[in-house]
């Protein structure tokens, strides 16, 4: 007789990130779905086996709210209050009376069309539906949690605290003693106990709406509880126009054509470039700042400069440094295209030793001296679309494609790290896309040794590409981290890119075959600590060593070359 064989955790989730995957691009090829209907149950139970650690206690009784404040950030405010969720192309909704609503840690535009119906822009490739789509998921399951504690079976009436929180949003203005009341009755509703609600309360509130968590919670549990009194299900909807467009790199080519065509216009199309995906502030801050604020600091301590200006509060001194860049040869291109990929072009040509803090290692003649162009992180599938569309010729009407001359790729990253902690530094040797055993190995120029020495654990080793940040899994990623995979830590955009420079140096020959590869990553998260995941929240200044540690050898090594 066989053996009975049993699958384990990491098996289980695996399969429920493939059904995930198929189940997703299966609704978005139909056009629309219920999520709290038959189309949508295998998107729930999916997401309920696999138990991302971002969504916390998604699979227990009572509420998740770090998961909640991660999802709400993310999503355009208001959302929780709509029936009607419609993803869309970018389909002229700028031009129009809506205001955009974009949410305060994902660049992407948003307008509430009605009472009932939000509209999301898709600017940015399959990654963002896949992204909003698990985030909505959570919402639902969320909101289905409080109608089922609070509608009483087979009465259709609701408890007493479902009325007491009725009766306080309904208000303008909540005194303090006001607000505790119904703060017990909400935890009551969410299963949490009244120092947990007051913990997370002033983490949802805003200036104009500082009882905006009790909203939030209310407008959940209502729609859920029509849902189950009236049947009146929620609906997500996928425009003809989104289905049309995604996977053409329509964004992607209009983002490559006008930064080409600066770069033409400049007479900076022939020059060597060295790209670099990172923030829109480090690289700028690292040629210039030393010397743009010897006054203020002179001492010359570049952290100190760099948490200074990193701070909310300096945007004097953080104006200051971006004038000396504009008047030594820095050309700022805010994004247009949808991609929301802001970018900056430097000519080293125009750098001198008075101004820069770095130099080249040899005389080069100015017509030699390179490009450093830096774009803004891209996110998930859009760095395959920007990059690849990047690295083709450019073409001016009749004359000959023009090469253009790319000597280095640097990107800069965060990314989950699997042994260490917030801050920690992962120099990748492949990439290793998940649910796949697709696997793309490459000679990083940087190495752990460029980085000792700086009070940071730096872990050298593969690391894995996932389909969305809101999809880690700790079974899946203990077994990668413990097997002969040896993954040290996992991001959303290092198979596109690495796809992307692999296609365009071996295959279409479109730049040169030795294009120098630099991938470094700093941890913004641990997904298997408890309390150190992605929900617990941001980094603060402590993302602001590693940073500007990457961005320095990244400079040191274009300056060497």
């Amino acid at each position: 007789m066989s053996k009975t064989t049993n699958t384990t955790r990491a098996q289980e989730s695996t399969n429920a990130i493939e059904r995930l995957y198929i189940t997703m691009r299966h609704l978005f090829n139909r056009g629309f779905y219920k999520p709290m209907g038959v189309s949508g149950e295998t998107l729930r139970n999916a997401l309920l086996q696999l138990r991302p650690e971002i969504y916390g206690t998604i699979a227990e009784e009572k509420a998740e709210l770090s998961g909640l404040i991660y999802v709400l950030e993310r999503l355009p405010e208001g959302i929780e209050q709509c029936r009607f969720i419609n993803l869309t192309s970018d389909e002229g909704y700028g031009k129009s009376h809506f205001e955009a609503i974009v949410p305060p840690k994902r660049r992407r535009n948003c307008y509430r069309i009605d009472d009932e119906q939000m509209n999301i822009e898709i600017t940015r490739g399959r990654s963002d539906i896949y992204d909003i789509l698990t985030h909505l998921t959570f919402l639902f399951i969320e909101s289905y949690k409080i109608a089922t504690r609070v509608i009483i079976e087979d009465t259709g009436t609701t408890i007493r605290d479902w009325g007491k929180l009725e009766n306080a949003i309904s208000k303008s203005k909540l005194t303090q003693a006001e607000r505790e009341i119904a703060i017990i009755h909400t935890a009551n509703i969410l299963g949490r106990s009244f120092a947990e609600i007051i913990e997370v309360y002033e983490k949802f509130a805003t200036k104009k709406n500082p009882d905006r968590f009790l909203k939030i919670i209310y407008w959940l549990g209502k729609l859920a509880i029509e849902e189950e009194l009236t049947g009146d299900k929620r609906a997500i909807t996928f425009t003809p126009l989104l289905r049309e467009r995604l996977g053409h790199h329509i964004h992607g080519e209009r983002w490559s054509d006008a930064i080409k065509e600066t770069l033409n216009t400049a007479g900076l199309l022939d020059r060597p470039i060295h790209i670099i995906s990172a923030n829109m502030h480090s690289v700028m801050n690292s040629l210039f700042a030393r010397k743009a604020l010897k006054k203020e600091f002179p001492n010359n301590d570049s952290l100190e400069i760099y948490e200074k200006l990193s701070s909310s509060e300096n945007s004097a001194l953080r104006d200051k440094v971006t004038a000396v860049a504009k008047k030594n040869g820095m050309i700022a291109i805010d994004d247009m295209s949808g991609t929301n990929i802001d970018v900056q072009i430097f000519d080293t040509a125009k750098f001198t030793d008075d101004v820069c803090s770095y130099t080249f290692s040899k005389d080069i003649p100015g017509e030699k001296k390179p490009i450093i162009f830096v774009m803004d992180y891209a996110f998930g599938e859009q760095a395959y679309e920007t990059i690849d569309e990047l690295l083709k010729p450019y073409k001016v009407k009749k004359n000959q494609p023009v090469f253009i001359d790319v000597h280095s790729i640097s990107i800069m990253g965060k990314a989950g790290i699997l042994e260490g902690g917030k801050g920690d530094l992962m120099i990748p040797t492949a990439h290793v896309f998940e649910g796949t055993a697709d696997n793309y190995p490459f000679k990083n120029e940087l190495t752990a040794d460029d980085f000792k020495g700086n009070g940071l654990k730096v872990l050298e080793g593969a690391m894995i590409t996932v389909l969305g940040t809101s999809l880690q899994n700790k079974d899946i990623l203990k077994f990668f981290h413990a097997s002969t995979w040896n993954v040290i830590g996992l991001e959303m955009e290092g198979v596109h890119y690495q796809k992307a420079i692999q296609s365009a140096s071996k295959v279409r020959k479109s730049i040169r075959e030795d294009v120098k590869v630099r991938y470094a990553y700093y941890a913004s998260d641990n997904p298997l600590e408890t309390g150190s995941t992605l929900a617990s929240g941001g980094l603060g200044t402590t993302g602001v060593k590693p940073t500007y540690l990457i961005t320095d050898k990244i400079l040191e090594q274009i300056f060497k070359s």
